[in-house]
């Protein structure tokens, strides 16, 4: 007898809608609120994108589809030539706490467990702007 698998956090979410609603609010933070100046000083001028970018990488983290894992080098990978650091990773997080804070009807103990894990993440990937040649 096989139970049923329970639905994914990204179905729990609210699906593509729900994540987009995320990213979207994430970046309008780092354009809008001067917290978070410095880390959008670190991003291309046009966000259009990394807003496509961390919807399908999010997408596919929560159990949606996963093009984005997909398509070739991994989350770490693509950030590793920028210079983040412990100050850039916080506000990352911040920013992120508050996007997921912000979409309404998300169940808390996916949003507790999302801002945890990617809070995680961002942190994960302080480098002061290693390149491959002086990671190895």
């Amino acid at each position: 007898m096989n139970a049923a698998a329970p639905p994914s956090p990204y179905a729990r979410i609210g699906g593509e809608s729900a994540v987009r609603a995320i990213v979207t609010r994430f970046y309008d933070l780092l354009e809008e609120d001067k917290a978070y100046a410095d880390l959008r000083t670190v991003h291309a001028a046009d966000l259009g994108p990394v807003r496509h970018g961390l919807t399908r990488f999010l997408t596919g983290w929560l159990g949606g589809p996963r093009d984005w894992f997909e398509r070739g080098p991994c989350i770490m990978s693509l950030h590793r030539a920028f210079p983040i650091t412990p100050a850039l990773a916080d506000q990352w997080a911040m920013a992120m706490t508050c996007a997921i804070a912000a979409q309404e009807d998300i169940d808390p103990a996916i949003a507790d467990s999302m801002t945890q894990a990617l809070g995680h993440m961002a942190r994960g990937m302080i480098n002061f702007g290693l390149d491959d040649s002086a990671a190895a």
